[in-house]
């Protein structure tokens, strides 16, 4: 498939999701587009890189989104809903990378990944190509933990009788933006010369520690992660798959998620059929021979990497299996949004712009 040339605005061009986004798309089938990065004034005028070409950010203002084709919302969740109905009114297909729009109406929850291998299920053959029936000109980019677990729960049930999920996942600083790295760093700093621990973003402790909870008083709103995870799931999945029972813990990490995954089936299999089933585009099997998936050997990989282990310790037919899964969490949110930008285009005239 060629390159097609569209006109496309980064709202959030500075943050962590933002420079990853716009380094994707410059490898991506949309590498030709006219990217517009812009954000608040304290960024205007930063200059930063989008793809291999040198860019500055813009300010945002009251013609930002004239003849945009798709706009990215990767700030913060404020900035989305404070100028979403503004590109809407433009004309621009939205994808909203800070969950902003989750629950509005004629928005959806999309990730073309977990999406393919469900109608495949469902049709009860391969995908080949398949146009997805959407009818929408606003996405909601599936959060990247809800889209591992549903992506790895609809490849088994695909091909095995996949009765319960269960997950715990382990939340990154990067997942909240450069604040949250931030006093994850000052405070390990603090800590090593034995100085009192800023708290404003995690209102605890979070270096060298791993928590169930946070503070009541902080930023990170980390009750609310775990909710989104488990409605996203369900809005990805429907009734196709076993509801999910999730557990939440902040790592004392700065980037990648690592989901430890409990699957149960309804009939004793062998540990190589689900590796079997769970292979396949998006996912790489990482066998016992090598080094187990972490947050840092997934880092800047674009699939999921992911460990099969008995779930009894056992070396023959059961019906319980541990998923080890690490992603780099920047990484596949910026590849989910390009991945909904090209199932939207059919909705768009291809050469508006020009």
């Amino acid at each position: 498939m060629a390159n097609e040339t569209y006109r496309i605005g980064i709202v959030g061009a500075a943050s962590l999701v933002g420079k990853e986004l716009s380094d994707a798309l410059g490898e991506s089938l949309l590498a030709t587009s006219d990217v517009v990065l812009l954000d608040d004034e304290e960024s205007e005028g930063q200059m930063t890189a989008s793809g291999d070409e040198v860019a500055f950010i813009q300010r945002l203002g009251p013609s930002s989104f004239e003849r945009l084709d798709f706009v990215f919302f990767a700030s913060d969740s404020s900035v989305t809903k404070r100028h979403w109905e503004k590109a809407r009114q433009a004309g621009a297909t939205i994808l909203d990378l800070t969950y902003a729009l989750e629950g509005k109406k004629g928005v959806l929850v999309r990730s073309p990944w977990v999406a393919e291998v469900l109608e495949a299920l469902e049709a009860g053959k391969p995908h080949k190509g398949k146009e997805p029936d959407l009818n929408t000109h606003a996405v909601v980019v599936a959060h990247p933990a809800a889209m591992m677990i549903a992506l790895a729960a609809a490849r088994l049930r695909a091909q095995l009788p996949l009765v319960a999920v269960a997950a715990t996942v382990m939340e990154p600083a990067s997942q909240h933006g450069r604040a949250a790295m931030d006093e994850l760093h000052q405070q390990t700093v603090n800590l090593l010369s034995f100085q009192g621990l800023p708290r404003e973003q995690y209102d605890a402790q979070t270096a060298f520690n791993l928590l169930p909870k946070l503070g009541e008083a902080a930023a990170v709103k980390f009750a609310e992660v775990g909710q989104k995870i488990r409605e996203e799931y369900a809005a990805l999945v429907g009734s196709s798959l076993p509801s999910l029972a999730l557990n939440m813990a902040q790592a004392p990490v700065f980037h990648g998620y690592v989901v430890s995954m409990l699957i149960e089936l309804a009939q004793p299999v062998t540990l190589e059929q689900v590796e079997t089933a769970l292979a396949g585009e998006h996912i790489d099997i990482v066998g016992t021979e090598s080094d187990p998936p972490s947050n840092l050997s997934a880092t800047g990989q674009e699939n999921v990497m992911l460990r099969v282990t008995s779930g009894t310790g056992g070396m023959g037919l059961e019906n319980r299996f541990w998923l080890w899964m690490a992603a780099d969490n920047l990484k596949l949110i910026a590849l989910n949004a390009i991945a909904c930008a090209l199932e939207l285009r059919k909705l768009r005239p291809l050469g508006k712009v020009q």
